[in-house]
């Protein structure tokens, strides 16, 4: 499954360090329908985790992995075929359907095989699938050198492909083991012959993230800090291309670097996410690294092109520290705060936080960038005010574990 991760990024360096520049070149489209695009697919891949995770606990999960890939391969492709906004739009909320799905089914997967090591695993598989990016950025930036047309529709292509060999290889991965589950009730001891009927204790229905308030707010307070995402996808690329003095090969770069550094750095960062305790703890260095990103970005706008140049590098930098230790962060609170019973189900509500991100991630950054300096400010100070929020939300019980606070809703 590494070699999968390894070969699927591949595939999105080459995409993801160009599609802004894509849409804005070769398709066609403003800044405000680039905006519309991306918001749009991204609202449709919300459904993506929780249908991906309740089809997890009910077919095996290799085969269902390689559809989603091949459904992936075949939206790529079919980007290629129109520079219509309305068939874009339907083209991309496929893929965005299928990328979300995939996202949870990885992380099921790496759960289901890990188990306690659940968190060194997720950081080697992080490694490879930002290995697979940083080489994918390289052959973009590249290839970026020509400055032809042409050299956009060949790196989607490279991303179909990517998604087929995923498919190909995960042919050869074992199913991982099923999700543990109870069964003590659903299989009562036979009653013996001088017994009377003997009463069965009734099946308890496992609980449902739905029901659970605390649960769905720690998700939503997710959804917020997982924009970093789009701050590499679309906020970084557009921001250095429109508002600053930077050339435009410096973009995939940048893109680049942020692989690298996960690459180095994101096992050792393991150990901030190896207990509950110390994956909530983590949430204030977490918040310092967005507010340093957010400063970064305003300051690119003021001085000489090689001020632009270091101000962008730091902001990357800052914001791949503050992926990193997300991602940390965000593995352990989702396992260690869902019922074992439901572990299937509330992962996949917890998908929803990255899926939603798509759909309000892009219009989050195009309106920094509309704000100008103040407006990347300001969105880093709420991405550090989001960790507070969190950390207040996620309670140390004292025991060792963690808990939800409860969250009352009005029934009227």
């Amino acid at each position: 499954m590494l070699v999968v991760s390894f070969v699927d990024r591949v595939g999105s360096g080459l995409w993801g360090a160009t599609a802004a520049l894509y849409f804005t070149y070769a398709a066609g489209l403003g800044t405000a329908e680039i905006g519309l695009l991306l918001g749009v697919s991204g609202a449709v891949g919300i459904a993506g985790p929780p249908l991906g995770g309740a089809l997890a606990d009910r077919v095996p999960l290799r085969p269902l992995l390689i559809v989603v890939q091949l459904v992936r391969a075949v939206a790529s492709l079919a980007l290629l075929t129109t520079t219509d906004l309305r068939l874009l739009l339907a083209i991309a909320s496929l893929g965005s359907l299928g990328d979300r799905a995939s996202s949870v089914l990885t992380k099921l997967y790496a759960t289901r095989v890990a188990g306690p090591d659940r968190a060194r695993y997720q950081a080697i598989n992080r490694t490879a699938a930002n290995t697979g990016w940083a080489v994918g950025g390289l052959i973009a930036a590249a290839a970026l050198t020509s400055g032809s047309l042409t050299v956009y529709r060949w790196l989607l292509i490279g991303d179909a492909l990517s998604f087929v060999a995923s498919a190909l290889i995960t042919l050869g991965c074992a199913e991982p083991p099923s999700a543990t589950r109870v069964v003590a009730t659903s299989c009562p001891r036979a009653a013996k012959p001088d017994e009377g009927p003997r009463e069965t204790a009734p099946r308890t229905p496992p609980p449902s993230p739905w029901r659970d308030r605390g649960y769905l707010t720690f998700t939503a307070t997710e959804a917020v800090l997982f924009l970093d995402d789009s701050v590499f996808k679309i906020g970084l690329p557009l921001w250095a291309a429109t508002a600053t003095d930077a050339p435009h090969q410096l973009v995939p770069l940048l893109l680049v670097l942020n692989n690298v550094l996960v690459v180095l750095f994101q096992v050792p960062m393991a150990r901030f996410g190896a207990t509950p305790h110390t994956a909530r703890a983590t949430l204030r260095p977490l918040a310092g690294a967005f507010l340093l990103g957010g400063a970064a970005l305003a300051a690119s706008t003021t001085g000489a092109t090689w001020l632009a140049v270091a101000a962008l590098v730091l902001a990357a930098t800052a914001f791949t520290v503050a992926e990193m230790l997300h991602a940390t962060i965000s593995w352990e609170l989702s396992v260690a705060l869902a019922p074992p019973r439901a572990q299937g189900a509330y992962l996949g509500v917890h998908g929803l936080a990255q899926a939603v991100q798509r759909s309000i991630g892009p219009l989050a950054v195009t309106a920094a960038i509309a704000a100008g300096p103040l407006g990347w400010l300001g969105f880093g100070a709420g991405l550090a005010a989001m960790c507070g929020a969190q950390r207040h939300l996620v309670r140390d019980r004292g025991d060792g574990a963690l808990s939800v606070a409860p969250v009352t809703v009005s029934e009227h």
